[in-house]
């Protein structure tokens, strides 16, 4: 996390290198969760570029006390809901079944030599599980993919959205619950 401070003030320093870099360590981890977010791989890209270019227009308000990956998801939370409520989108019914982009990045799984019918088994879990996630409320699906997929801590998401940790622990059950009962639905 040193390394990403160095590289912001580096970067302020006017280093093109030292931004292409936080972009290379943080572009695929983005990718993902705005991915999951809108659901469509193009958009998904031209928002994480969009993302790119906010975070660098604002480096000189990042305050290295904070951890920068937290602030650069704020960033993109922000947008995201910018673009929900210009669109509209503030929630969905459960029932509802969204057309899911194939294109998508798959959740990502260790690449431990499997079996050829592990790697079946895998990747149908992994298409119910993406199926899953698109039909929980797009509030609970962004903590469970800050915490499940991106691996961020409670305490960092909890910052991000600017709530209390507690919060952040029910909302990330919720998903996983809602999660769970819908994956037993469905066989």
């Amino acid at each position: 996390m040193n390394e990403d401070k160095n590289l912001v003030e580096k970067t302020l320093q006017g280093e093109q290198k030292a931004f292409e870099m936080i972009i290379q360590k943080y572009q695929q981890p983005l990718l993902n969760y705005i991915g999951r977010m809108v659901g469509e791989r193009e958009l998904a890209l031209d928002f994480t570029q969009e993302v790119f270019i906010r975070t660098y227009s604002s480096l000189r308000s990042y305050k290295p006390q904070f951890k920068f990956s937290t602030w650069l998801y704020r960033i993109a939370s922000n947008f995201i809901i910018d673009y929900w409520r210009k669109k509209k989108i503030d929630t969905f019914s459960l029932d509802h079944q969204k057309k899911m982009d194939r294109d998508l990045p798959p959740i990502q799984v260790p690449a431990d030599e499997e079996s050829l019918v592990t790697k079946f088994e895998t990747s149908q879990l992994r298409g119910r599980i993406e199926r899953a996630l698109d039909r929980i409320p797009s509030s609970l699906r962004e903590v469970f993919v800050w915490r499940h997929i991106n691996e961020l801590s409670y305490e960092e998401i909890a910052e991000i959205k600017g709530l209390p940790t507690g919060t952040i622990k029910n909302r990330v059950f919720q998903a996983k619950e809602l999660i769970r009962n819908l994956l037993e639905e469905t066989p």
